[in-house]
């Protein structure tokens, strides 16, 4: 695809001199009445004239690099909006309207910003689909005649990898392409990549510039740039924020003044940065200082030493602990013993004694775990984990953690996680969660910052003893993973995609959704063959002919007619109850050979009737 004839001329002066970029936009037009809530990209075409006068006051302040307003004009950001369908005409609207504001004073840059969705490992969302998706934007801009390529704000490196080199294929070698990150107060990436890391994997990516912006303010990205620039010598850039916001009557103020930005953009030109601008915060006074600033500097032509050895430290993966040496369930599962749980929901309120007094009627009838669901169907209930740790301290029983990605942020996941460790919990499930529309509280706010696969991801780094990033922690843990699966999934392919991953990820064992149809189970064990896992396979005892339509019609799970139409003739309460420890018990002896165990629930707490299911179990002395 054909650039810009600009866009040699821009390599030449970057090759030359310093340029300076604009600086935010989305700052500018939330001062000039935009809402929040809504899609700024989009007023490139329904508010022109407003982002064509920000963009002419940047020229008018010095700017010499032009941004067009694109940062979330690709499908995922816009879809959000019910947009998707004007990705083109958006992008190519920003293009149009910064050109028109540059003239021949400015050069235009397009500007791309993360998808807003989580990709893999961590997110649903595949390499491809990621690539695929900057393609259709970047293709867009380049059509539309931007002189380069400006990928900006990217906190993770693995997005950032597809968006490099989906520039590459669809603007060819010759467009400019700079790529930069935001960092925290150490350098380090939101997906915990550390400094060396990512400057070494864009020196080696085809970016022509790479630097940083947004971040956490000037200084933080100064001490960062600097160790940059002793791994590379690219040549790079610097657009922080100006400094960090501050709440005052209710909006985010920033602080940092056009002399402090002019400041320390002294200071980068002279670290050797080539391209220095704004974020978040900065307005045409904070560019027309900083280019004020850079009149009274010549261009700094120095020889870069490139630093090429490895840090004294490095991140170094530990062997994770053997499944039988986690748990007394690990060792169970590595030989092949056939287990059973029994599922005891956390209680309402602060009491635990009715789930502890079930817990220990449980062991006493030689079930091997207690299975505690996180917040389940949305509700609000004592906390999982500590519900686990009651029951293993007074009930003398292992429990299983159900730990939910809904509720907790990347943070809040990995120190969760540690806790866990820390207090004896070592056998988890790791389930994306329920919505929150699901439960009472249908306006609560979910995070899903990752979903299942990201979760299992991140468990097997924290087993072999390194962050979310990659990063030492100093030990590791000893968690046993296992994962939810749903051998009825209407979409059965995706679920079968998804498990694939969930295996690939470090999954040890998985339990199944209730299995009431045994062709479903028949057919989900065989498409695992080549990746099989110790499968538990849950069971849930009937309570009633409304509890049967409640599974199918809610839960969606399937279950037969004749269990349907056997739970429909129960005359009683109690009839219905023995009916349906009837057909749990049927379903348990068909299964018994096929899978390594079975979770039973226990309905409406009646632990006892778990306890009579479990019994069609029978002797346990073989081994599979």
């Amino acid at each position: 695809m054909s650039v810009s004839p600009r866009t040699q001329e821009f390599r030449k002066q970057l090759a030359e001199r310093v340029l300076i970029a604009d600086g935010a936009m989305g700052t500018m037009l939330y001062a000039r009445g935009a809402f929040i809530n809504r899609s700024y990209d989009e007023l490139n075409l329904s508010a022109p004239d407003l982002v064509l006068g920000i963009h002419r006051e940047y020229v008018a302040a010095g700017a010499e690099i032009l941004e067009t307003n694109t940062f979330g004009a690709n499908p995922f950001r816009l879809a959000a909006y019910g947009l998707a369908e004007k990705l083109e005409a958006i992008n190519q609207a920003g293009v149009r309207l910064a050109r028109q504001a540059a003239q021949d004073m400015a050069f235009v840059a397009g500007s791309v910003g993360p998808l807003g969705v989580r990709i893999e490992p961590l997110g649903p969302t595949s390499f491809e689909e990621a690539r695929e998706a900057f393609r259709r934007q970047i293709r867009a801009l380049v059509e539309a005649g931007v002189d380069l390529l400006i990928l900006e704000t990217f906190g993770n490196l693995n997005e950032l990898r597809e968006a490099i080199f989906a520039a590459r294929e669809v603007a060819g070698d010759e467009m400019v392409v700079i790529a930069q990150v935001t960092v925290d107060d150490f350098g380090r990436m939101p997906d915990g990549t550390d400094v060396e890391t990512f400057t070494r994997r864009l020196d080696e990516w085809p970016a022509d510039v790479i630097g940083l912006n947004c971040s956490v303010g000037p200084k933080g990205m100064l001490e960062t740039i600097e160790r940059m620039l002793s791994l590379s010598a690219k040549p790079m850039s610097a657009m922080p924020n100006a400094g960090l916001p501050a709440m005052v009557e209710g909006r985010r103020i920033y602080l940092g003044t056009p002399e402090y930005m002019a400041q320390y953009a002294r200071r980068f030109i002279q670290a050797g940065v080539r391209i220095v601008g704004g974020c978040c915060g900065t307005t045409p006074e904070h560019i027309r200082a900083i280019r004020a600033e850079t009149r009274s500097l010549q261009p700094v032509h120095r020889r870069f030493q490139v630093t090429v050895e490895e840090p004294a430290v490095r991140a170094k993966a530990l062997p994770p602990v053997p499944m039988a040496q986690k748990s007394r369930l690990g060792a169970k599962l590595a030989q092949g013993r056939f287990v059973i749980f029994v599922e005891i929901l956390p209680p309402r309120g602060p009491d635990a004694s009715k789930e502890i007094e079930g817990a220990r009627l449980c062991a006493a009838h030689g079930i091997d775990c207690i299975n505690v669901p996180d917040g389940p169907r949305a509700s609000a209930r004592m906390s999982a984990q500590v519900t686990c740790q009651l029951i293993q301290q007074h009930a003398g029983i292992e429990a299983v953690l159900h730990f939910a990605c809904r509720d907790r942020n990347l943070l809040g996941i990995q120190s969760e996680l540690l806790g866990a460790q820390a207090v004896g919990i070592r056998n988890l499930i790791c389930i994306t969660g329920d919505p929150p529309r699901m439960g009472a509280y249908p306006a609560a706010t979910a995070v899903f910052d990752v979903d299942s696969i990201g979760l299992v991801n991140i468990v097997s780094n924290l087993n072999r003893g390194l962050d979310i990033g990659g990063n030492p922690i100093g030990a590791q843990t000893s968690l046993l993973i296992g994962v939810g699966v749903n051998p009825g999934a209407l979409n059965f392919e995706e679920e079968m995609r998804r498990f694939a991953w969930k295996v690939e990820a470090g999954a040890e064992y998985a339990v199944t959704q209730p299995v009431f149809d045994l062709r479903l189970l028949e057919r989900f064990l065989k498409r695992i063959e080549g990746f099989r896992i110790p499968v538990i396979a849950g069971v849930w005892p009937l309570a009633s002919y409304r509890n049967a339509e409640f599974m199918v019609n809610e839960l969606r799970v399937p279950v037969p007619e004749s269990f349907m139409a056997r739970m429909r003739r129960a005359a009683t309460a109690e009839q219905a109850r023995r009916e349906g420890v009837a057909i749990a018990r049927e379903m348990i002896r068909e299964i018994r050979h096929m899978v390594q165990g079975v979770q039973i629930s226990a309905p409406f707490g009646r632990y006892e009737v778990a306890i009579e299911v479990a019994e069609a179990v029978g002797p346990r002395e073989d081994a599979h």
